[in-house]
């Protein structure tokens, strides 16, 4: 049956807006009819073919915009089946929008990320999540952390969400070819990062690791943009790290398949893209333990606390170090990968839960 479904969101970094792109694609390609609304920021990366698209500007902090996106939320959703919005701050404005109409739409809220901050931050968000808890139809999250803390704000329905990274694809180079293009020989012990240079991801925990490595020739390589980049820079340089800053790269895959380790040094993720994409290309993976980040991982990697550098350091260089280890890691890592969700289950999942 074809439904009529408002796909919600707010201003976004990049992640949730491709998580939504995926969405529509999959809806669309099951015959649903879908409109999105949100920031007109967003709509290039949501929408890359085009498509229904409603400007609604939604800050991510609270804004006298939000009254505006009340309004039009409630506009948008008056002919919809289903309204399913991304975020906390987008959930509430959904919620607050649709809540009191006799006949409402479904209502579905998507949580991608665990709230940090001060004590203000914290004390709105939970004020939002109550909200989006008690108004919303089916709360989910993208771990379990998230999907725990809804259920005790008094959610009815809270699971899990599923987000995978893009279909499955092989490195078009090989890893000598990845590594001669960096300046980096077949001997060189590689480690790789990749992610957005923001606070979320424990770059500080990097540096402090890789300078704690201690082996010839060894580098660590971290690629992506955001606006810790500067501030990295000069930590690496201050520090004589041996960490090289590559900025944002489309290579990403290439460069997974040219590492002997790839690292992710998060404070907390959700269903981290980076490491699935990494584990779909048989990397040996070391990674903190934040988050959603041993729901995609299970045993398939070397789990370490947040934020614990020299446990970092010596596990990666363990890896590096040990063949047999760095084997068992990439075997698990393709068996893994094997298990993991594929777009084609967002649809099914997300179809189940907008027809009740």
């Amino acid at each position: 049956m074809s439904m009529r479904v408002v796909q919600v969101l707010g201003s976004s970094a990049g992640g949730v807006a491709r998580h939504v792109a995926q969405v529509v694609a999959e809806l669309s390609a099951a015959g649903d009819r879908v409109l999105v609304a949100g920031p007109s920021s967003v709509r290039a990366t949501v929408l890359p073919e085009g498509g229904a698209f409603q400007s609604v500007e939604i800050a991510d902090r609270p804004h006298a915009s939000d009254l505006t996106a009340i309004r039009r939320l409630a506009a948008v959703g008056r002919e919809a089946d289903v309204v399913h919005a991304h975020g906390l701050r987008a959930g509430a404005l959904a919620v607050l929008a649709l809540r009191t109409r006799r006949h409402r739409p479904r209502i579905v809220v998507t949580l991608h990320n665990l709230p940090v901050g001060g004590r203000a931050i914290r004390t709105v968000s939970a004020v939002l999540g109550r909200v989006v808890a008690h108004g919303a139809d089916v709360v989910l999250g993208v771990s379990g952390d998230l999907v725990a803390l809804s259920a005790a704000q008094g959610a009815r329905r809270a699971e899990r969400a599923l987000v995978p990274a893009p279909a499955r694809r092989t490195a078009s180079s090989s890893a000598e070819q990845t590594r001669a293009e960096l300046g980096l020989s077949s001997e060189q012990r590689v480690a790789v990062t990749v992610a957005r240079l923001a606070p979320q991801k424990g770059l500080d925990t990097l540096v402090s690791a890789a300078a704690r490595v201690e082996l010839p020739g060894f580098v660590w390589l971290l690629a992506g943009d955001g606006p810790l980049e500067s501030s990295v820079r000069a930590q690496v340089e201050a520090s004589g790290a041996p960490v090289r800053v590559l900025g944002r790269r489309a290579d990403v895959l290439e460069l997974f398949a040219a590492a002997d380790v790839v690292v992710s040094t998060a404070v907390w993720e959700g269903q981290p893209l980076a490491v699935q994409e990494a584990l779909g290309q048989g990397a040996a993976v070391v990674a903190t333990d934040a988050g959603g980040t041993r729901e995609v991982t299970g045993d398939a990697a070397v789990l370490v606390p947040v934020g614990d550098d020299l446990g970092l350091a010596t596990a990666v260089r363990r890896v590096l170090t040990d063949s047999d280890e760095r084997d068992r890691l990439r075997a698990a890592a393709a068996a893994r990968a094997t298990e993991l969700p594929a777009p084609a289950d967002v649809r099914a999942q997300l179809r189940a839960i907008y027809q009740g």
